[in-house]
């Protein structure tokens, strides 16, 4: 039986359509086959004494079993158009996806902003002596992935799980297309790393069940692990720079940010 079992999941619609064929097939020859052993007796025998029209019960039966046919056909027919309008749908919903995924990712703010907003922020918390944390997040989409599209609506998907547990105070700026930095004002590195704990929950329900993306989450804290504004860009760096080192189908641009 395993020599039956064995689908390929590529080519499930091919095998349901011989399926069907075969189905319609043993319908056709059956009701052939029932119409030509009644047929003797139908017409080179008479009637007995039960009186039954055997020619109308003949003839019925073989317009039943053309209707038959003809129903199963007609079926057919509807849900391959429905399934097309379906594909049709899917691809138009894929489409409007990948265009909000870009839309929302091109509207992130980039390494300048962010370099702008690290300073501001260094200076505040160094002023009044309160720590703060870099969360640095990298994506890496699924191998199987061909099309480019589908890793942008993966890593949309991402980027919206991200933001979704972030704080109002806090800011997240897109480096590169799987390189993505958050900055946490008044967050020391314990808390740091629970949010990356929260956030990391949050990638894994955005992933699914198929893994579309592998992801890995970094802390950079002031004044755990470093005590400058430069340091954190140069730990940023690093980072980035090693994600841009691993093979990706999308393009991995490193930016300078040149924090003094």
């Amino acid at each position: 039986m395993q020599m039956f079992d064995r689908v390929d999941a590529l080519r499930l619609d091919r095998r349901e359509f011989h399926l069907w064929i075969l189905a319609l097939t043993a319908i056709f020859v059956l009701a052939i086959g029932v119409a030509l052993l009644m047929y003797p007796t139908v017409f080179y025998h008479p009637a007995g004494l039960t009186r039954i029209p055997r020619r109308p019960v003949f003839f019925g039966f073989c317009g039943l079993a053309a209707l038959l046919v003809g129903y199963f056909v007609d079926r057919q027919m509807v849900i391959q158009h429905l399934r097309a309008d379906l594909e049709n749908e899917e691809r138009r919903i894929a489409k409007i996806r990948r265009e909000a995924s870009a839309d929302m990712l091109t509207a992130l703010p980039g390494p300048n902003l962010f370099r702008d907003r690290l300073v501001m922020e260094f200076r505040r918390a160094s002023h009044i002596q309160q720590p703060l944390s870099l969360l640095a997040v990298e994506l890496k989409p699924w191998h199987a992935f061909n099309d480019p599209g589908e890793t942008e609506i993966a890593f949309g998907d991402a980027v919206k799980s991200l933001m979704r547990r972030l704080r109002r105070a806090d800011s997240i700026f897109m480096f590169a297309s799987s390189f993505y930095v958050i900055i946490l004002p008044t967050v020391n590195a314990r808390d740091g790393y629970g949010l990356g704990d929260r956030l990391i929950e949050g990638l894994h329900d955005a992933a699914g069940a198929s893994n579309r993306f592998t992801f890995s989450v970094s802390v950079v804290n002031f004044p755990e692990h470093v005590t400058t504004a430069r340091e954190m860009e140069e730990s940023i760096q690093r980072l980035l720079l090693h994600s841009a080192s691993e093979e990706s189908p999308l393009e991995v641009v490193v930016p300078t940010l040149g924090i003094q």
